[in-house]
């Protein structure tokens, strides 16, 4: 009797190393949807001191993230997979939890920067329009509907697959390194860059400091640690020495810019006034002074292509993710398949969706950013503590690539660390000007929604009961035993490690 065989799709491992650190290249843009507002709060130096310290902890990450990434190069989901392979004898509701809080510090990129392009095009080129049109919640402008337009443009990019996606990469990654390296150098060589902006202004009522040092700390884990998106695309690189170096490279590059373009830029602006920093008008102010309006104009354009790359990495990623604890059963499979292009289209139709309602519906980008960052540094510390469990539980699980004795250690610190910022920053709304409790309540809310939803996959998709531990393998099985051999390894030696950072 012929039977009928339907093999399941897969990711295609498409990706060079080159691939992964242009997708990273989205870093910067993260860095600017918050840097006006930094230097407001710390001074430019404040800023440019916290932003290198963040910047340095997320190349640590990233190095540290590596051994995971290669223990399961099979699968998709970054992060928030190694929270839930380490957790899950323990427990199973860590994954729901650390893959969602993943996921909305990635997807509400969407909406910041819709926003902020929309923003600029609205202040640089029709600064006249001034209609609005009211939803009942938000006054909405014209700068709103170019947003979600723009959410839409990165939308079709991706699901079309990865390879036009990394395409798009190249292009606007190329074209954002002009406007950066124009705030970088253009104030200083341009004689418009005067040390009398360039100060300290932490307050020191807070502990001396240290809890607004902190609180920033943790606003500022949302746009250093997106280095670690490199992590995410393992299933899709050619090879390992791919998925290390587009990590490690993603790391390195991101520190240099995060410590040179608040220096730079803020030796013009000074500290920004409140109306500079919610129309983000000094990075026009400062192209404008520095080119020339007609050169700014075209600078604009490519930052504006360099945001468009930000939002493009994060649907992207984000997509991923909801992909990857769909596979793993975690949440709804609707999430988890992938479409004719093999990629998550209808995980990332759900970032499409709830971007736009996020600009439709709320009316401060800051309030996203605080309500985003509560789950996104929460399941930082869900990785790393991963990390330290799968290093104890599953010492002979294959690791092509392996870290040594210290990086162990400095994981445990950078945990502690990730949760001090994550319990000051989050408790903290009104000090760090960036949300409310209301805001609070919503960020909570998105986690314990996808318990619930954790809840329904078991007990209505799957018929199961609640299982509220997994036994988990001492060895590689299946396809986490497929995807290791197609990365070298094989099962008839000892797994085969490559000590690093020593």
């Amino acid at each position: 009797m012929a039977t009928a065989v339907i093999e399941e799709r897969q990711l295609l491992k498409s990706l060079r190393w080159w691939d992964g650190f242009t997708i990273a290249l989205a870093n910067p843009g993260f860095l600017m949807g918050s840097l006006l507002g930094a230097y407001g709060a710390l001074g430019v130096i404040g800023a440019t001191v916290l932003w290198g310290i963040a910047a340095l902890v997320a190349l640590l990450l990233v190095w540290i993230y590596s051994e995971p990434a290669m223990m399961f190069p099979g699968r998709s989901g970054g992060i928030s997979l190694y929270a839930n392979e380490g957790w899950r004898k323990y427990t199973t509701l860590v994954g729901p939890i650390a893959t969602f809080g993943y996921w909305i510090g990635w997807s509400v990129v969407l909406a910041i920067f819709g926003n902020i392009i929309g923003s600029l095009i609205q202040a640089q080129w029709f600064s006249s329009s001034t209609w609005t049109i009211y939803d009942g919640v938000v006054h909405l402008q014209l700068f709103n509907f170019i947003g979600i337009g723009c959410i839409i443009i990165v939308w079709l990019f991706n699901i079309f697959g990865v390879r036009p996606f990394a395409w798009f990469t190249y292009v606007t990654g190329v074209l954002m390194m002009i406007p950066v390296c124009v705030m970088i150098f253009g104030p200083a060589i341009s004689g418009h860059w005067h040390s009398s902006n360039v100060h300290w202004a932490l307050a020191s009522n807070q502990w001396g400091g240290v809890k607004i040092a902190l609180v920033w700390l943790f606003i500022m884990a949302w746009s250093a640690d997106g280095v670690e998106v490199c992590a995410t695309f393992t299933p899709e690189y050619k090879s390992r020495r791919d998925s290390t170096i587009a990590l490690r490279s993603a790391g390195t590059f991101s520190l240099l810019v995060f410590i040179l373009l608040p220096l730079g830029l803020g030796g013009y602006t000074g500290v920004p006034s409140t109306s500079a920093i919610l129309a983000n008008s000094s990075y026009v102010s400062a192209m404008n002074t520095v080119v020339g309006h007609s050169v700014a104009d075209v600078l604009l354009i490519f930052l504006i292509l360099s945001f468009l790359l930000s939002m493009a990495s994060s649907t992207a990623d984000a997509g991923r993710a909801l992909y990857g604890i769909s596979k793993a059963g975690l949440t709804i499979k609707w999430l988890g398949r992938l479409n004719r292009f093999h990629v998550p289209g209808n995980a990332m139709t759900v970032d499409l969706v709830v971007n736009s309602c996020l600009i439709l519906f709320i009316s401060s980008n800051l309030a996203i950013l605080y309500m985003s960052n509560i789950g996104y540094v929460l399941c930082h510390v869900f990785a790393l503590s991963g990390f330290l469990l799968l290093r104890r539980d599953r010492p002979n699980w294959p690791r092509p690539i392996k870290v040594t004795a210290p990086w162990v250690f400095l994981a445990g610190v950078l945990m502690i660390y990730n949760a001090v910022i994550l319990v000051v920053g989050a408790g903290a709304p009104k000090l760090n000007g960036y949300g409310t409790w209301t805001d609070f309540a919503i960020g909570v809310g998105i986690l314990v929604a996808s318990v619930l939803l954790f809840f329904y996959r078991r007990i209505v998709q799957d018929k199961e009961r609640i299982h509220w531990r997994e036994p988990t393998p001492t060895m590689p099985e299946g396809a986490d035993r497929s995807a290791l051999m197609q990365v070298g390894w094989t099962p008839q030696e000892t797994p085969a490690q490559v000590p690093v950072g020593s």
